[in-house]
């Protein structure tokens, strides 16, 4: 391995752009000046005249020569080496900081410099290696040649070299530098998740016309539903196998998307895994509806085990892991960050035929950042879904303790109009920490002041079977944030999320989702102890999943998109996925025009 190798390794890097975003953490400015500059930390070219020793003290007395002027310095409670270091009629270069009193000035804590150093402004790094070490590396490798063959524009690269190699005293970094930064950083980033994409030849290379079965829809689909559907008709004939994802809010039509894919694939067989017995057989429903001409199966870990071979679209939970699949050319999962990475790769493998691989779509009805969708299209195609099929006309509204009779009022009134009514509480069991009833706390209530009363949380191993019995008989569904995702229910108009302030927005809007999936006049209550809330103010100021989950994203730290952790934690050192969407878009479009070229 070579010397640089070694360093590199030793640093945790592997290429010179990013030596070049380990910065100095200080400057030290060993240029020489004719004149004393008090208060400050300088360099004198100086011979010690006297040296006298006292037992917390080095006292030197100083000729300078840059201004021919004597002065004292001083080194308090000395390390045994400086003894040796300091000996009287040498001449050598000092630095430390000048302190001026009563017309005399001192220099406190000097340290020898290297001549080599001299005239230079020498920047410090925290390093693995040693500080004259890094720096040397630094000279040697940090060049605009190579950040240009790295693939960094040649205005980014000379704002990098600037910090490590500046003229003047830097005070900060300038705009053009932390903009430098931020679009290394993201260049390295995406750059690392195109390498991990991997392009594998697709078990089928085919794509049906479905413009006359879209005609048949009872509806006409969104302009961005068509160039979603026509996205995935291009990637089903690349002869690649696809690899997209595809984003759409709350109620967006995702599910004729799906329904979509599964016809553009015909007659060839598709599978689709949803997390849910719910949501799986809402999906058979659908398809049964929308898609007569293909022949459709629901499996689940109730459905006896027989031959799928005589299906075109085969429906299911993770059951679909346990059984024998027959061949397909296309695999779909909804919900996909309700899976594991490692169930969605487990699924993809058993329809894996030899080099071949099926298309793999994945849906999701979490809305991201643009930025992030932009990030994530290195690794992955992602569509985006910002639109629904019609506008939901749902009231929010932040609520405290003395709203609760207004609020029991407007619970009462759409029970009379035959609505329903979801109490999404934080906690199941009552806890000493949180400020706020539990699920079992407040229960008792609800039981005794209102009939039709369904409680549900994520440990109940009958959730399935209560929201299913809830959404035909019910009036109120008390729960926690189980009901998230998926289920439909078709007559709940009303929301009241307890501890509202305690849940990012993305699962507020998810929750919100809830109701209003069909037309109906919808009311979102989010009730907390804080007074004031800017966070749940602005959340109820849009319906937009894209806009609130770029307001997450402000309130939140952006995390790790290479690992998925996308809620906490910091991924980036320069880069605000909530900021910087501008900078993203442009390498974007850098890594793509290099890829062509």
């Amino acid at each position: 391995m070579k010397e640089q190798d070694r360093k590199f390794q030793k640093l945790g890097i592997s290429c010179v752009a990013e030596l070049a975003l380990q910065i100095p953490v200080r400057y030290e400015d060993y240029r020489l000046h004719s004149a004393l500059k008090p208060h400050t930390k300088m360099v004198l070219d100086a011979t010690i005249n006297t040296l006298q020793r006292t037992p917390a003290s080095l006292q030197l007395e100083l000729f300078v020569h840059n201004f021919a002027h004597t002065l004292k310095a001083v080194l308090f409670r000395p390390k045994p080496y400086m003894q040796h270091q300091f000996t009287p009629q040498t001449r050598m270069y000092l630095y430390g900081l000048i302190e001026c009193k009563g017309g005399s000035c001192t220099m406190t804590m000097p340290k020898k410099v290297s001549e080599s150093n001299i005239g230079k402004i020498v920047p410090f790094y925290k390093s693995a290696l040693r500080s004259d070490v890094h720096r040397k590396l630094v000279h040697q490798t940090l060049t605009l040649q190579a950040l240009l063959q790295e693939g960094l524009p040649k205005r980014i690269a000379q704002a990098l070299l600037e910090i490590h190699f500046p003229q003047s005293m830097p005070q900060e970094l300038t705009q053009e530098q932390k903009r430098a930064l931020k679009y290394t950083e993201l260049f390295l980033y995406m750059q690392k998740m195109q390498k991990k994409r991997q392009h594998f030849p697709a078990i089928s290379v085919h794509a049906n016309s479905i413009q006359k079965w879209m005609q048949t829809l009872p509806f006409e689909l969104t302009e961005e539903q068509k160039q979603c559907i026509d996205s995935i008709w291009r990637d089903m004939q690349s002869g690649y196998a696809a690899r997209r994802m595809i984003v759409g809010d709350v109620g967006s039509g995702k599910t004729m998307v799906i329904l979509a894919s599964a016809m553009l694939n015909a007659p060839n067989r598709s599978i689709l895994m949803a997390p849910t017995t719910i949501l799986a057989n809402q999906l058979y429903e659908e398809a049964k509806k929308f898609t007569p001409s293909l022949k459709c199966i629901l499996v689940t870990n109730k459905t006896k085990k027989k031959p799928l071979d005589a299906y075109d679209l085969i429906i299911g939970t993770h059951a679909l892991l346990y059984r024998e699949l027959p061949q397909a050319s296309l695999v779909m999962v909804d919900e996909q960050h309700r899976f594991g990475t490692a169930q969605r790769a487990m699924l993809a493998k058993l329809l894996q035929s030899g080099e071949k691989k099926p298309h793999f779509l994945q849906f999701s009805a979490t809305p991201i950042p643009r930025t992030q969708a932009m990030i994530e299209s290195a690794q992955i195609d992602v569509s985006l879904i910002t639109s629904t099929p019609f506008k939901k006309n749902i009231t929010s509204r932040v609520i405290h303790k003395e709203h609760f009779q207004e609020l029991l009022a407007h619970i009462k009134q759409e029970r009379d109009k035959g609505n329903q009514t979801l109490i999404v509480y934080p906690l199941v069991e009552e806890s000493d920490a949180i400020g706020y009833q539990s699920i079992e706390e407040a229960r008792g209530w609800w039981e005794r002041n209102f009939e039709g009363v369904y409680v549900t949380h994520g440990k109940d191993k009958e959730k399935e079977d209560v929201l299913l019995e809830f959404r035909d008989k019910g009036s109120i569904l008390i729960a926690t944030t189980v009901v998230e995702v998926g289920i439909s229910l078709p007559k709940l108009s009303t929301v009241v999320i307890v501890g509202a302030e305690r849940l990012g927005l993305s699962t507020l809007h998810q929750l919100r989702g809830r109701v209003s999936r069909t037309g109906l006049k919808g009311y979102c209550f989010l009730y907390t102890n804080q007074k004031n809330s800017k966070r749940l103010k602005e959340f109820c100021n849009t319906t937009s999943g894209f806009e609130i989950a770029q307001m997450d994203l402000r309130y939140r730290n952006s995390g790790d998109l290479l690992s998925g952790k996308i809620q906490s934690g910091k991924q980036f050192a320069w880069v605000d996925l909530a900021e910087d969407e501008e900078i993203v878009k442009e390498v974007r479009e850098r890594l793509e025009a290099l890829r062509i070229n």
